[in-house]
């Protein structure tokens, strides 16, 4: 199999402060074992999974329930996956950055309930999607991927890519599908290779699908580029794809279209995808967006304002560890 060269980056340690409100003062349940430990009020970068813990509150299966990360140490600092957690993965033993990236799982593979970060809400803890107040599932069936998100990427509302048929972003971190043999948790952060990407059309957004393997999956040093994956696992891709054009026919929407003929574009472009939403990101989250949207109609100002507002970020400049970028 090929080597693969790994992703380099600048730091510049950027601590990322959030005014979390958690859920005041109450008691945090650990999902796997272990003390409780009660809400804290300040984040800071975590490169993997190694000194993270996950809690849950409220009552499962109900629109209260959340799930959380939380700092083994003892701090019991809410971490947001959303902004807390590196793009890039970090090696725990080295705490050098590796050739990975970081997906936090938000649906696990065999599994339906649509489990999400909350980007709107302060904190950006998991909670089950709802509407009207009826939580979510999809009505297909088992999802057969983990399903997930990159951390520090955002799908910016305001800008069209060229690529995607004239929709702009949909207003969420990139999502990710990840293809190995296991099953990763709700809230789990694992490293992964990127392979290639898929543009979806979603009711008039561009949603970006980043095709990924668990950089520990025993087909992960056979699997390098899209072109791999149809290689080594064929009919992978679209299955993947045939999952994405129909699981809203269930209710009673029409089959999702997709952009670039329909192709899985390789990972060179993928990683070009992701740059471009860690840009975006860092421009969310500091402000600059928001200052900037003075030609944006209002649906467009009332999302990004609506971000904003549940993610107060404060920056503290060093020289030594900043967003990553590529």
């Amino acid at each position: 199999p090929k080597t693969t060269q790994p992703i380099h980056f600048h730091t510049n340690n950027i601590i990322l402060n959030i005014n979390t409100m958690a859920f005041g003062m109450e008691t945090q349940v650990p999902i796997s074992g272990g003390e409780p430990l009660s809400s804290a009020h300040r984040s800071s970068s975590h490169g993997s999974n190694s000194n993270l813990d996950l809690l849950s509150h409220g009552d499962e299966n109900t629109t209260e329930y959340r799930i959380k990360a939380v700092d083994k140490a003892g701090s019991s600092k809410p971490i947001s996956l959303w902004h807390d957690v590196t793009l890039v993965h970090v090696d725990p033993a080295t705490d050098r950055p590796t050739p990975y990236l970081n997906f936090v799982c938000e649906i696990p593979k065999f599994s339906r309930k649509k489990f999400e970060i909350a980007t709107d809400e302060v904190g950006n803890f998991i909670k089950q999607d709802e509407k009207k107040g009826v939580l979510r599932e999809f009505k297909k069936g088992d999802i057969f991927f983990n399903y997930g998100c990159l951390p520090r990427t955002w799908e910016d509302p305001t800008y069209i890519h060229p690529d995607a048929e004239g929709c702009r972003g949909d207003n969420d971190p990139v999502d990710v599908c990840e293809i190995g043999a296991r099953i990763v948790k709700t809230g789990e952060i694992r490293p992964v290779k990127v392979l290639g990407i898929l543009c979806m059309i979603d009711e008039g957004e561009a949603d970006w699908k980043v095709v990924t393997i668990d950089a520990e999956d025993k087909w992960a040093p056979f699997l390098n580029d899209v072109d791999d994956v149809e290689k080594h696992l064929p009919g992978t891709l679209s299955a993947i794809r045939e999952w994405f054009r129909t699981y809203k026919i269930p209710d009673g929407k029409p089959p999702n279209v997709f952009g670039l003929d329909e192709k899985f574009m390789d990972k060179h472009y993928a990683l070009e995808i992701i740059k471009e939403c860690n840009h975006a990101w860092k421009d969310l989250i500091t402000g600059e967006k928001e200052r900037g949207m003075e030609h944006c109609d209002d649906t467009v100002k009332t999302l990004v304002r609506k971000l904003s507002k549940s993610n107060l970020v404060d920056l503290a400049h060093d020289d030594e560890d900043e967003a990553p970028h590529f």
